[in-house]
C-alpha cells in the first residue's frame, strides 16, 4: 500500500507544473465567458414568467457571507436582482461541462440595460445554484461573488485519471467511485474547477482517501472524516458455477 502511495501524484505533477498552479490553471481556461446580465426593475411570479418569455433569466447575486447564520460573520449586502441571456447561459453550460458549472467563476459584466453600452457593476461570480422546472429548463440563477480574497464554500468535482495504466483495472477490477465531489473552503483566486485524481498506481483493493486529494495549500476541506475513501479498486464479482453452466 505505501508504494502506491508514493506514486500517487496529481494532476499537476504529472503536467510538470506544481500543484499550487492547477486551480488557477483550470480557472483561466474560462476567463473568456463574461455572463452579461441587466437588473431587474421588478421582481415576483409573473415579472420572472414574462421574462422567460423573451428570453432572459431571473437572477440574483450576493455574497456567500450573507448565507451566514451568524449576523456578525454577514459582509456588506452587495445583492444584486438580474436577468441573463438564457442562449449565452446555455453555450457557457456546454462549453464548460455542467458537472463544472457551479465550481468555475467568470467575470460578470451588469449593464443599464439590454443593448446598453453604460456599466452599472463587474466583478467576478460563482455559481451556487441551478433552478429547473420538471422538463429541465433552466428557470432561476444564484451566483455570489467570487473576486480574489473573497472567503468561498464550494463542491469542487473529481475527475479520475489514469484508469489505462491502473494494475488493478488491469486485472479485470472496476472503479468505484465513492465521492464525486469534495467540499472546500478558502479564497476564491484558489479555488479550481475540478480536482484529478490518478488512480494508475491502484491495485484491486487499494482506495484513495479524502485527506490524499490534491488541491491548494491554502484550502481547507471541510469533511468530518478525511480518512474516508473517495474511490476503491473493487475485484469483479465472480461468476457463479450455476451462471457459468447456463452460459
Amino acid at each position: 500500500m505505501a508504494k502506491w502511495l508514493r506514486g500517487l501524484r496529481s494532476a499537476a505533477e504529472v503536467a510538470d507544473f506544481p500543484a499550487y498552479s492547477f486551480g488557477r490553471s483550470i480557472r483561466c481556461l474560462h476567463q473568456y465567458e463574461t455572463i452579461q446580465a441587466i437588473p431587474r426593475e421588478a421582481t415576483g411570479r409573473r415579472v420572472s414568467a414574462r421574462d422567460r418569455t423573451i428570453g432572459r433569466i431571473p437572477a440574483v447575486v450576493f455574497p456567500q457571507s450573507l448565507l451566514d447564520t451568524e449576523a456578525s460573520k454577514r459582509g456588506a449586502s452587495r445583492k444584486q436582482m438580474l436577468t441573463t441571456d438564457r442562449k449565452q447561459i446555455k453555450s457557457i453550460l456546454e462549453s464548460v461541462g455542467l458537472p463544472f458549472f457551479c465550481s468555475t467563476t467568470f467575470k460578470l459584466q451588469i449593464r443599464a440595460g439590454q443593448g446598453s453600452s453604460t456599466l452599472v457593476e463587474s466583478g467576478r461570480v460563482l455559481p451556487l445554484k441551478i433552478h429547473r422546472d420538471e422538463s429541465g429548463k433552466i428557470l432561476n440563477l444564484v451566483f455570489v461573488w467570487a473576486e480574489d480574497g473573497e472567503q468561498l464554500k464550494v463542491d469542487v468535482p473529481l475527475v479520475f485519471k489514469g484508469l489505462d495504466h491502473s494494475p488493478g483495472l488491469k486485472k479485470g477490477g472496476n472503479l468505484k467511485s465513492i465521492r464525486s465531489s469534495v467540499k472546500l473552503v478558502g479564497l476564491a483566486e484558489h479555488i479550481p474547477s475540478k480536482i484529478e485524481v490518478d488512480v494508475s498506481k491502484l491495485d484491486i483493493e487499494d482506495k484513495v482517501l479524502m485527506q490524499e486529494v490534491v488541491f491548494h495549500p491554502s484550502l481547507k476541506l471541510l469533511s468530518k472524516d478525511e480518512t474516508a475513501p473517495v474511490c476503491k479498486i473493487v475485484a469483479t464479482s465472480p461468476v457463479k458455477e450455476s451462471e457459468a453452466v447456463q452460459a
